[in-house]
């Protein structure tokens, strides 16, 4: 049986008490916000070098939707012409031949894992998919009717003509953004779609026959309440999904929502937290399991017994992932580096107008990046491990870190221990019942010192 984890005591100052379990969602480690353009822009040659390349992970960014969602904070640009999605698709071919020289360089790189996310990589025309596979098969070698691959569409985008190409091209599996079944919740979200238009996509999918099927749901929508959350679970559910994830509502600066919302707003937390519950709850009496706050997959399932190796994990996003396109992350051991990013539609135009005119050989550089010292590994590895259900392996930390987790970070699991966030077995460090909901509060106390002032003296645009 699980115990209360005991810890020495400290005089180290104590992490800003979470007043909210809304603090933000976490999960990869850094946050782009702490980003910098560096200075010292170090060949991918040079940043690879050492590294595993034979396990490596393939992302590839496609910042196009058809529509922006009120809560939406990604980096993404609606409606954008062909000329624009066909100029990208060049650009990320030079940006594929380049970055593929540079593993080439330190060794033969294997590709075990890809996902291509956004955005939303199906706004691309059937053609410009082909080419996309293309690009990951031909130019950076991975082999996609070998290795897992996950992508993200949505009911106006999973056209028939798309999801022939992806099933062809082996595509393992498929996230859906419904968000709510519900049109009058769609629509309070800033999400104008029918629900006729989301059972038709789901029926396509399912007639795709893909291993994986994930619906993402939403909650903390006004007006939303425990009646029609569950009319949506049950919608979703009645699809049998291998995987359904559910998000709280975030509204952050520049998205569509921001005005309508007072974000420092208790009720808003009780309805959030309230539904969160309810929906948990809800899914596992219907024969689901719970691996992270956000993600729920069906027991008895054989595609989701395995649903860890058919998409990149929520937080588990550790060194060996190669991103490629405007707005996607890399990670290596010393060096987590990306393009610039924004929200604001005039800065993402701009940006990605900047990514097309790149020249090759400045894709042989890293230029905005966080550097990866020993605390942050450490940091990353607690934000990879605790919030995910089966906990923090104490061993496997001690073994890559020669310390123990509550030993580096005593203020923190001292915090969420009083708090009857988290308990101890002879194994793992795992967050109970209440601290899964509030683990978009915890991820935030582990954030070090030097990534909060990055995050606070971001500039939004």
């Amino acid at each position: 049986m699980a115990t209360s984890l005991p810890l020495p005591t400290t005089s180290l100052p104590t992490p800003e008490e979470p007043t909210t379990p809304y603090k933000q969602y976490a999960y990869a480690y850094p946050h782009q916000k702490a980003y910098r353009l560096g200075t010292d822009r170090p060949l991918l040659s040079e940043v690879w070098a050492g590294e595993r390349l034979d396990a490596l992970s393939l992302y590839l960014h496609i910042p196009f939707c058809e529509m922006r969602c009120g809560f939406c904070n990604l980096f993404t640009r609606t409606g954008a012409p062909h000329e624009i999605t066909s100029a990208y698709l060049d650009t990320l071919a030079r940006q594929a031949r380049a970055t593929r020289e540079a593993l080439e360089a330190n060794g033969n790189p294997h590709f075990t894992l890809a996902a291509f996310g956004g955005g939303t990589p199906t706004y691309l025309t059937a053609d410009e998919l082909t080419r996309l596979c293309d690009i990951c098969e031909h130019t950076m070698g991975a082999d996609l009717k070998a290795v897992p691959w996950s992508v993200e569409t949505s009911p106006a985008t999973a056209t028939a003509d798309r999801i022939a190409v992806l099933a062809e091209r082996g595509a393992t599996r498929l996230s859906i953004g419904v968000q709510s079944f519900l049109d009058e919740e769609a629509r309070a979200a800033a999400r104008p779609q029918k629900r006729a238009e989301v059972e038709a996509a789901l029926g396509r999918l399912k007639d795709a026959a893909f291993p994986i099927l994930n619906i993402d749901l939403i909650y903390g929508i006004t007006g939303q309440n425990e009646r029609t959350f569950q009319m949506s679970l049950d919608a979703a559910l009645a699809w049998e999904p291998e995987e359904i994830y559910l998000y709280p509502l975030y509204v952050r600066p520049l998205t569509g929502l921001m005005a309508r919302h007072n974000t420092n707003n208790t009720q808003w937390d009780q309805q959030r937290l309230q539904l969160y519950h309810f929906g948990r709850q809800h899914l596992l009496a219907a024969g689901c399991r719970q691996t992270s706050m956000r993600v729920f997959s069906r027991i008895g399932s054989p595609a989701a017994d395995h649903a860890n190796d058919h998409n990149i994990s929520e937080y588990n996003q550790q060194a060996g992932m190669v991103g490629l396109g405007a707005g996607a992350r890399s990670f290596t051991t010393n060096l987590h580096y990306t393009t610039d990013y924004a929200v604001a539609i005039p800065e993402v135009r701009r940006i990605i107008d900047h990514y097309i005119a790149t020249p090759t050989e400045e894709f042989q550089h890293a230029q905005w990046s966080y550097p990866m010292n020993e605390d942050e590994r450490r940091r990353m590895f607690v934000l990879g491990t605790l919030l995910e259900t089966s906990g923090l392996p104490i061993e496997r930390y001690r073994q890559q870190f020669g310390s123990l987790p509550q030993e580096d970070f005593p203020t923190e699991f001292a915090l969420i221990t009083e708090r009857g966030w988290v308990q101890h077995d002879q194994t793992a460090l795992r967050l109970t019942r209440e601290g899964m909901a509030w683990a978009d509060a915890i991820g935030p106390l582990f954030f070090s010192p030097q990534v909060h002032h990055a995050m606070t003296t971001y500039q939004h645009r």
